[in-house]
């Protein structure tokens, strides 16, 4: 492993390269954004994004855009959260319809997790007011009240929920919370893992690393890659501006995804003409 610093002074071409890259995902659709932004209501949309965050894991990015979507359909807007609740073979139902059987990892624990959610909201009220009031720390102690956010450390459903809440669009909602200079780690995804061990300055021997390295690496080349696209700007005054936990998520977003599963072929495949217009062709050793 060496130091992002070092890696950009040795690999000038590849990290520019991956600032393109991080350019050009950032218009990619967030597999949970892209169904909880289809709320009219902010409301709606905030308890969709903590309930698809909640929800999200053992599936691909596709299939899971899928489910959330059917869930959507069948319980729009506030029917997330008001009484009476859904029973819980018409949750399930929604996943065997979307995925065609009920195998998924998840699928004993999709109602439990609607009902906490639901719970979560109705606790809470106003999710806007609640968000403005609260410290990202405040915000990350209080997602523990639902299931399946985690209660250990990181918490890195947590971390993901809050990034998505408030970073600024298409990235996130753009919302606002009360201010703190302390943050949660951003997201160190499977795409950005791949990256970091395939491409990046880990790529001999990222997976000895300890976690607490694996996530420092990740957030210093998040914060560089931002810094240099906010450097490339026309705008002056981005130009000069300084990179924050919500600006570096960027590169967090984008990088989730690096050889990603899609439908038919990795996400990143598919989202550039089969690698044809892909920044990393030159470097990636997957690229066709």
């Amino acid at each position: 492993m060496v130091s992002v610093k070092r890696f950009i002074h040795d690999e000038p071409a590849l990290f520019k390269a991956t600032a393109e890259f991080v350019r050009l995902f950032a218009r990619i659709d967030d597999p949970v954004l892209a169904v909880a932004t289809c709320e009219k209501n902010i409301n709606a949309r905030i308890a969709w994004t903590l309930f698809g965050t909640a929800l999200f894991q053992d599936v691909s990015y596709p299939e899971f855009v899928t489910l959330l979507r059917t869930l959507n359909e069948k319980f729009p807007g506030e029917k997330l959260w008001t009484l009476p609740v859904p029973k819980a073979q018409d949750i399930e139902d929604c996943v065997e319809t979307a995925f065609g059987c009920r195998s998924w990892s998840m699928f004993e624990n999709v109602s439990g997790i609607f009902w906490s959610v639901g719970l979560f909201v109705r606790r809470h009220l106003d999710l806007r007011g609640w968000l403005k009031s609260r410290t990202p720390e405040e915000i990350w102690r209080d997602l523990g009240e639902i299931y399946f956010m985690g209660k250990g450390n990181p918490r890195p459903k947590v971390c993901a929920a809050i990034y998505r809440l408030l970073a600024p669009a298409p990235v996130g909602l753009g919302l606002d919370c009360a201010p703190s200079p302390k943050w949660p780690p951003l997201p160190l995804t499977m795409g950005a893992r791949r990256y970091l061990s395939i491409l990046g300055p880990a790529s001999d021997g990222f997976a000895d690393l300890e976690p607490s390295q694996k996530q420092t690496l990740a957030t210093d080349l998040y914060v560089a890659l931002v810094q240099y696209l906010m450097e490339q700007s026309e705008n002056a005054e981005v130009k000069k501006s300084k990179v924050d936990a919500l600006t570096a998520y960027v590169a967090a977003h984008s990088l989730q995804f690096y050889l990603e599963d899609g439908t038919d072929d990795f996400i990143c495949r598919l989202s550039t003409d089969h690698c044809r217009k892909c920044p990393l062709r030159k470097y990636c050793n997957y690229a066709i």
